[in-house]
């Protein structure tokens, strides 16, 4: 048994069914980059490891051969330590790897494995052959609420329409909680080859920072792109702002420059934040351009070419929801939505920007006020719900997670005409710890009573967290603090009278806590509405 080099072209061929000449003896079965989802004549990809990893690459290889793959591709700089490790395993197993298909293994040897790993996906899927209209939402906050407007307004116009993201993996006929905002590559052509079987014909995806630096997108080519906002996030795999926001514009750059694969150019970017309007400069001279969007009063328009800005301005806001009047390229429309808050307004408008831009006209914009909201974000939980004889109290449950999105979302119910604003909210563990002052600032900052707990402390000690939290809430208003979130939360609702709105930060659609390397059952919905039916 020996190793033979084999090309890119060939494995491909492989995976798609065909037989070639040198591959005549190992039809292989399916690709992996994980070992432990190898089986007898699988094509195993070799992926680098991540940043701070202790493990990975080449480490999983002698597991892969023991099972039995029988092509080896990885990055150029990994061969010789493949091939070595090849050599040993046939030293090890005498004619080879006991499950190994054929008599010889091969080795394919690329300048960019996680290109070739998209490319052996979408053949292995069929994914190469499927061309729904698809389009990617990224940016730190707003996505999954960006997604579930799309799904909406495409759902409500015809469409057979498949989601991808922090919710849910869903399509007509079939969901499933996400594990991830963006799958890993392997499993994201294997959802789109299962939305192929259901014939949906249009799939928005969240697409995070994570993704795109490790290009889970690859072998997919995008119609469309919108880039939300940009605040700080995720400093611990990326390390700083330039860095994290260089991760979000791969999303919009041509292929020639590490961007991603997109047909149809459709690109609209938020350009009332400071991040996006360098985007948008950058992207003007692209084929397809950008459309931006932004709220008027704070926009110049001579900066923008015809038909490349919508402009927004808030008619309305208050408890009941946002009314909203556009303008782009001489023509003007009005929509109301039951969505609160001046975030959600930015939401309306990106959908709009990103809709237009896939061709969508405006007159199907109105079917976005028949969205009533999305799982998780300001999702409102009244005490009248659950209780008609208990006095009414409205607490809102919120994904919110970073210093901004949590501002917003205590902005936005300030900006409703409530009473009063309780917030609880605490931080992650094993995450990002710079944001943690500046987490306790905001919550005090826009807060009438600021109630700080744990979120998912995962192996950190809960107290340790809270007390990164603290240098940030010096001057609050009204301060208390609880490491038992279930306890915080009731006496968080202790302190409430009617008139006053609560907000229950950091979870949002989770229901679980991560306590340690344990996830334990917890949902702020129930939770309130246990409270509430004990008033």
């Amino acid at each position: 048994m020996s190793i033979l080099e084999m090309n890119l072209e060939s494995a491909l061929e492989l995976v798609r069914g065909g037989i070639s000449k040198a591959t005549s003896n190992m039809p292989a079965r399916k690709v992996a980059s994980h070992s432990g989802k190898v089986g007898k004549g699988d094509v195993f990809v070799i992926l680098p490891p991540l940043p701070g990893a202790t493990s990975g690459g080449l480490d999983f290889l002698p597991d892969a051969l023991k099972a039995g793959a029988a092509v080896v591709v990885c990055q150029d700089n990994m061969a010789a330590g493949a091939a070595e490790l090849m050599r040993a395993a046939l030293t090890v197993h005498g004619n080879g790897p006991a499950s190994a298909a054929g008599e010889e293994l091969f080795i394919c040897a690329v300048p960019d494995v996680r290109v070739a790993l998209g490319q052996l996906a979408a053949a292995y899927y069929e994914t190469e052959n499927y061309r729904p209209l698809l389009a990617g939402i990224t940016g730190t906050n707003g996505k999954t609420t960006s997604t579930y407007l799309l799904e909406a307004l495409f759902r409500g116009a015809g469409h057979r329409v498949g989601v991808i993201g922090t919710i849910a993996y869903s399509w007509p006929g079939y969901s499933i909680p996400a594990p991830l905002t963006t799958p890993g590559c392997i499993e994201l052509h294997e959802l789109l080859s299962s939305m192929k079987d259901y014939n949906v014909d249009t799939v928005f995806m969240e697409v995070s920072s994570h993704a795109l630096e490790q290009n889970r997108i690859a072998g997919l080519n995008f119609d469309g792109a919108l880039f939300t906002n940009l605040s700080q996030d995720h400093l611990d795999y990326h390390k700083d702002m330039e860095s994290y926001f260089q991760a979000k514009a791969r999303f919009f750059r041509e292929p020639d420059a590490g961007g991603a694969e997109k047909s149809g150019k459709a690109r609209a970017i938020n350009v009332n934040d400071w991040h996006g309007m360098k985007l948008f400069e950058e992207c003007a001279n692209l084929p397809g351009g950008a459309v931006a969007f932004g709220l008027a009063e704070k926009l110049n328009p001579a900066q923008f070419a015809p038909g490349r800005l919508l402009e927004g301005k808030i008619m309305d806001i208050g408890p009941a929801g946002l009314r909203l009047k556009q303008r782009l390229a001489g023509r003007e429309w009005e929509i109301s939505s039951p969505l609160v808050g001046e975030f959600n307004a930015y939401n309306l408008l990106g959908v709009q920007a990103l809709a237009l831009s896939l061709g969508m006209g405006v007159e199907d914009l109105k079917l976005l006020e028949t969205m009533n909201g999305v799982p998780g974000r300001l999702e409102r939980v009244a005490s009248t719900d659950v209780n008609p004889a208990a006095p009414r109290l409205d607490a809102f449950v919120d994904y919110s997670h970073t210093p901004d999105s949590l501002e917003k979302a205590i902005i936005a119910l300030r900006d409703t005409g409530f009473e009063r604003v309780i917030t609880v909210f605490g931080c992650g563990g094993d995450r990002d710890r710079s944001k943690r002052p500046i987490m306790g600032e905001a919550a005090c900052k826009y807060s009438d009573v600021a109630v700080l707990t744990s979120d998912n402390p995962r192996t950190e000690d809960p107290q340790a967290i809270m007390n990164d939290v603290l240098p940030g809430v010096k001057g609050c208003a009204e301060f208390y603090q609880e490491a038992d979130r279930k306890k915080a939360t009731e006496l968080a609702v202790s302190l409430m009278q009617p008139g006053d709105a609560l907000l229950v930060a950091g979870k949002g659609h989770e229901d679980y806590q991560i306590i340690g390397k344990e996830k334990t059952h917890y949902s702020d919905q129930e939770v309130l509405r246990e409270i509430f039916s004990k008033l």
